[in-house]
């Protein structure tokens, strides 16, 4: 995203734990265009520091997208409570932080105010597959949170706010990242339940062969086109087997409302 923001005349802080890894691409631009920030989202002194450097250097900050995450395979029962809590503290709580530095930015600080705030779920943000229950868990969590934020934005403002919510695509967070957890005994040995299927589905994903991987190129130009409309979209799937998500979750909301029906019935004073 930061090659595509670059290749179309932007400026653009890029912010990553490690630095070094964005060597090559810092050195084919000056600073005037391109910052790269030393930034851990569990950090919010990180944070904190991160917009105030990008501020300095450029005037102002009109889009953050913010997609600090990482993956964890493994059944609900087999990941224990630390991994779990670190997941949220990166993906739910370094996520959360960043956007209240964003929607801080926007408002109090852009002069005049305004801003776009792009935040990446997951398809799994919508429709939680077996064999990932903590990863789901972190994007429902920041889905739900980014749904009551925007409800409590002043339109006069000028903030606008984007769920975006990808399938499986080839980056670092399925082919370098991702953690697969050692099967829990009660679930060991049999090969119908959800959580081993999707363990045998990983294998293909963290190898990098996999047919359901998806470009990430075609992805991040999807991402720009958004970026530069006036009126965007505000949640969006992205792929065949994100879209299919959708649908299995609006399909299992209408049978539970229309399951519903009867049980709501005489429940008023």
């Amino acid at each position: 995203m930061a090659e595509k923001a670059l290749a179309n005349g932007e400026k653009v802080a890029a912010t990553l734990r490690k630095p070094e890894v964005l060597s090559s691409l810092a050195a084919q631009y000056t600073k005037e265009q391109l910052i790269v920030l030393k930034l851990d989202v569990t950090k919010t002194a990180d944070i904190t520091a991160g917009f105030a450097a990008a501020k300095e250097a450029f005037g102002r900050i009109d889009v953050v997208f913010n997609n600090a995450g990482y993956g964890i395979i493994g059944e609900v029962e087999g990941t224990s409570d630390q991994k779990a809590r670190d997941q949220f503290e990166v993906n739910f709580w370094g996520a959360t932080n960043v956007t209240k530095e964003a929607i801080h930015y926007f408002r109090d600080v852009n002069k005049p105010s305004g801003g776009l705030l792009m935040n990446m779920s997951s398809m799994f943000g919508i429709d939680a597959p077996p064999g990932a229950g903590f990863y789901s868990a972190t994007k429902f969590a920041l889905d739900a949170l980014t749904d009551s934020l925007v409800k409590e934005l002043d339109p006069a403002w000028n903030i606008k706010v984007m769920v975006l919510c990808p399938g499986w695509f080839k980056t670092n967070m399925t082919v370098v990242n991702a953690i697969i957890e050692d099967v829990h005994p009660a679930y060991a040995g049999n090969e119908n339940l959800g959580s081993i299927q999707v363990r045998k589905m990983a294998v293909g994903l963290v190898k990098g062969d996999s047919p359901l991987l998806q470009d990430p190129g075609k992805l991040i130009n999807k991402f720009w086109e958004l970026s530069l409309l006036e009126k965007p979209p505000y949640r969006i799937a992205f792929g065949e087997d994100a879209k299919a998500c959708f649908t299995a979750k609006w399909t299992a909301l209408k049978s539970d409302v229309e399951c519903s029906q009867e049980w709501s019935k005489d429940l008023t004073y």
